[in-house]
Order: C-alpha cells, then sequence, then structure tokens
C-alpha cells in the first residue's frame, strides 16, 4: 500500500508516521508538509511545499497511491473565520480534489474533531467549518472517505504537540490519560490508535464515514509485521 500523509510534523500526524513505517503493508510513505519532518527511513520520502493550494506542478509524483491521511489543522484560538476557513476548508479541499482526479481508487481519511457540525449551521465557528470540509470531502468521488472525530488525545512514544498551550494540557493530564480513556472511550483516545486506525480503514472500510473517538478505538489494530 501507497500512502501520502499530510501534516506528518503535528502531534496526531506523528503517531500516523510511526505506525505506517511500522507497518509491513505500507511500502511507501510521501509526506507532504511546508516543512521538512528530519527523520529518515526507507520507505519514506518527502515533499516540502511552502503553499499547498499549488500542488499541480507535482502531480506526477502524486499518482498511484492507495491512501491519503490528512492530519494537517490548526487551531481556531484567536483566529477569524476568514483565516480558519481557509487553512481548514480552502487548503483541504484544494488537495482533495487535485488527489480524487489522480487516485480515483484512492481512500481519503480526514483528521476532523469531536463536536463538530454537520448542519453547518450552529454558532461554534471551528464546528461549522470542519462540518463544511466534511461534508465536501464525503461527497467527492473516492472510493471511500472517512472523516475521524477524535476528542482528547494521549500522545504516547515520546510524541509531543508543537502548540504549547496542549504541551502544558498534556503535561497536566498525562498521568490520568490512560485511566480516563478506560473509563470514558467515547472521549479519549492515542496518537497510535488514531494511526493504527487509519491503516485500518484503507485496508479494511468502515460501515460508516464518520467516526467518534468511541468508532476509532473499537477498531482492532492488527499491524502487519
Amino acid at each position: 500500500m501507497r500512502v501520502i500523509l499530510f501534516g506528518a510534523t503535528g502531534m496526531v500526524g506523528q503517531g500516523v508516521l510511526r505506525e505506517c513505517l511500522l507497518d509491513r503493508d505500507i511500502g511507501e510513505v510521501l509526506a507532504i508538509g511546508r516543512a521538512a519532518i528530519g527523520q529518515r527511513h526507507g520507505k519514506l520520502r518527502e515533499l516540502v511545499q511552502k503553499d499547498l493550494l499549488e500542488l499541480s506542478a507535482f502531480q506526477s509524483e502524486l499518482s498511484g497511491f492507495d491512501a491519503c491521511f490528512f492530519c494537517l489543522g490548526i487551531s481556531s484560538a484567536g483566529l477569524t473565520e476568514e483565516t480558519y476557513t481557509h487553512v481548514t476548508y480552502d487548503i483541504t479541499l484544494a488537495v482533495a480534489q487535485t488527489l480524487v482526479k489522480l487516485n480515483p481508487n484512492m481512500t481519503f481519511i480526514y483528521i476532523s474533531g469531536m463536536g463538530t457540525d454537520s448542519s453547518e449551521r450552529g454558532r461554534t465557528m471551528w464546528a461549522r467549518v470542519k462540518g463544511r470540509t466534511e461534508n465536501a470531502l464525503i461527497r467527492l468521488p473516492f472510493k471511500a472517505a472517512y472523516m475521524l472525530r477524535p476528542g482528547a488525545i494521549q500522545p504516547l512514544h515520546g510524541i509531543k504537540s508543537r502548540t504549547r498551550l496542549y504541551r502544558i494540557f498534556y503535561a497536566v493530564t498525562g498521568p490520568i490519560l490512560p485511566l480516563l480513556k478506560a473509563i470514558f472511550p467515547g472521549y479519549v483516545t492515542t496518537t497510535e490508535q488514531i494511526g493504527c486506525a487509519m491503516i485500518e480503514l484503507a485496508r479494511h472500510g468502515a460501515p460508516k464515514a464518520i467516526l467518534e473517538s468511541r468508532d476509532i478505538n473499537a477498531i482492532r489494530c492488527s499491524r502487519s509485521g
């Protein structure tokens, strides 16, 4: 399986990349982002592109892939709706529209968030924008498209968020997150489980397009290798 990964430098993306590199079914990972990962591996290839709206020049490098794991995202804190929409909706859809033309048999898996508003009409700005993004992705003619809506995410294997506020949150809650995950599987998952779940969805699919934390945790990860 050949995979394209967006957002590999973020907390979730780091976890997804780790699982991809450990899985023998995945023969190639093309990590695309605005900055280099700083990691080397035999099946990892990088494409550093500052403007992700301009991928047309790389079409020959984007063909022949089986799945796209889209983990790119930002916090809405302090942003206008216009700015947040540009990153969350405009860039995501531009990437997806390019990929679906080149890889019609691709499975596209998008990291969204708990509380996303599928109606697109709620009061919470980020939830509306995420809902609009999810709806647009589901309408594209991919082989399959899945929207993952994790709540709290426990980073594992030394992975850390690049966002200072999140690092503080995980430093404070880190010792109790495993307990909370056991008690509240509908609200807490891990970077490892998200990565495994994305790979399993690309392999075997799922009966529904939108998966909450409980659904993510229910996916049995049978890592090849």
